[in-house]
């Protein structure tokens, strides 16, 4: 007999407690069926033999899990309920809010800050998503993937408790305005991590394929480790002769792989190539769909992928904002996978595994320039020790330093025309004075890194989502 497993054995806290008849006889079903193998979505059923709550908890420990089952109350108390100022952002699930637990809360929970996701009843996505999620981070753990605390599941409501992540998403840390832009290593970092995450789920005995992979679902901590999130449109993949799922078209516009939205066909090459797509965008510094670039442009995949394969035209799609303070030889190789990546021909992509590997040595290429850096002459008089000043000191300047001024904006007029258009290729040094200043300083990813520790941003999920 086939072995049913209901939503209500899963998920003791929607539903009101019922005595089984036998609970000996089917407690030992449970064991002996899901003791080695990963509980998936598709063992469940609306119908079927009840299982006390127990039964999928014992089996869910298993696999490192030790979910929470809170009550609508307590994570009223946690968010001081919902308040807009613990507000962090929302996407296609919902609202999400910082709160902090301790034991107060739950004996035995650790004293942290959480996020608590809220399903929107009118939004794009409802129960199935959230059962999803709470079916595979209930189960899975990895460093990169994000951890699920809880959840919760009262009447209607249905909410979901994660670990805090600093950072917010990648999406926000890329493309906001007004800020110091994200260094050559941290990018590759966050690359590296997310392909890491990837890599587990496709490797997994029963693989995962997340399907929703984009810049907006990459969390970051106050590291910068990039932790995967949103497992709502989650499917397991094809297990043994099997080449791929079948399922209904969902994803987000940009990110989806051109044969899955053709055909309807998912395979884990499909995560692939969404990561070529965040891969671009780390390069690139824009957007997989800009409606404000001009027509040719707009579409980042149709516009950057023909650059990547030609190193003679890297610098047209590397993102100005690294001002040339990155690695030429990492950006070829990395433009190189990007191509891959983004093939046309599935079997043609890489694995994640081999893509982690091509990732990794990157970071240790030293051929990444000083950095951009200020220099003023000093001031007659005046010792060279006495003139290094940490910036953000601003002094008043002399009229000679104005005329030197003067000059200076006269030589960089001549050399941006002899240089012509693209000022970042090879072996070139970008020189920034600034007036307000007569220091020396070089930036480089660990200073970068500094600043960045002090600042925080709250992540708002944006991204249009794909129903057909």
């Amino acid at each position: 007999m086939a072995l049913k497993i209901t939503w209500r054995n899963i998920l003791p806290g929607c539903f009101k407690a019922k005595s089984p008849t036998s609970p000996l006889e089917p407690r030992n079903q449970v064991s002996k069926t899901n003791s080695l193998q990963r509980l998936s979505l598709s063992d469940i059923s609306n119908n079927g033999s009840f299982f006390s709550a127990s039964d999928i908890s014992n089996s869910l420990i298993g696999f490192g899990s030790n979910l929470h089952i809170f009550t609508l109350k307590e994570l009223e108390m946690i968010t001081q309920n919902f308040s807009s100022t613990n507000y962090l952002g929302e996407g296609g699930f919902g609202p999400v809010h910082k709160g902090f637990i301790d034991d107060k809360i739950r004996r035995g929970l650790e004293a942290q800050p959480v996020a608590v996701k809220l399903l929107d009843l009118d939004g794009s996505q409802g129960h199935k998503e959230w059962l999803a999620e709470v079916i595979f981070l209930g189960q899975l753990r990895h460093p990169h993937l994000v951890k699920l605390i809880g959840y919760c599941c009262e009447d209607e409501h249905r909410l979901l408790v994660y670990e805090y992540m600093a950072r917010g998403n990648l999406e926000n840390q890329l493309f906001r305005r007004y800020s110091i832009t994200l260094p050559w290593l941290t990018r590759l970092k966050v690359a590296i991590g997310a392909a890491k995450g990837l890599a587990f789920l496709h490797g997994e005995e029963k693989p995962v394929i997340y399907r929703d992979f984009k810049a907006s679902n990459i969390l970051l901590d106050s590291d910068y480790t990039a932790k995967l999130s949103d497992f709502g449109l989650a499917k397991d993949g094809p297990e043994g002769d099997d080449t791929h799922v079948t399922t209904r078209v969902m994803g987000t516009r940009g990110y989806a792989a051109p044969e899955y939205i053709m055909t309807g066909h998912l395979t884990s090459k499909s995560d692939v190539y969404s990561f070529g797509v965040v891969l671009l965008e780390l390069l690139t510094g824009r957007r997989t769909m800009d409606k404000n670039r001009p027509s040719r442009e707009q579409s980042l995949v149709e516009w950057g992928r023909p650059l990547l394969k030609d190193p003679q035209k890297l610098d047209r799609i590397m993102d100005p904002r690294l001002e040339g303070q990155y690695s030429m030889e990492g950006a070829r190789k990395a433009a190189v996978l990007a191509y891959q990546c983004l093939s046309h021909h599935p079997k043609s992509r890489p694995t994640m595994s081999n893509v982690v590997k091509a990732l990794e040595p990157l970071l240790d290429l030293n051929d990444i320039l000083a950095g951009s850096f200020i220099y003023m002459a000093p001031t007659e008089g005046k010792k060279d020790n006495d003139d290094v000043d940490i910036i953000g000191n601003e002094h008043e300047e002399t009229e000679a330093e104005k005329n030197e001024h003067r000059n200076v904006s006269e030589e960089e007029e001549a050399e941006k025309k002899e240089h012509g258009r693209h000022q970042h290729r090879k072996g070139y040094r970008h020189k920034h004075r600034m007036r307000s200043f007569r220091s020396r300083a070089v930036y480089s990813d660990t200073a970068l890194y500094r600043t960045y520790r002090t600042s925080f941003d709250n992540p708002k999920l944006q991204g249009q989502d794909i129903v057909n």
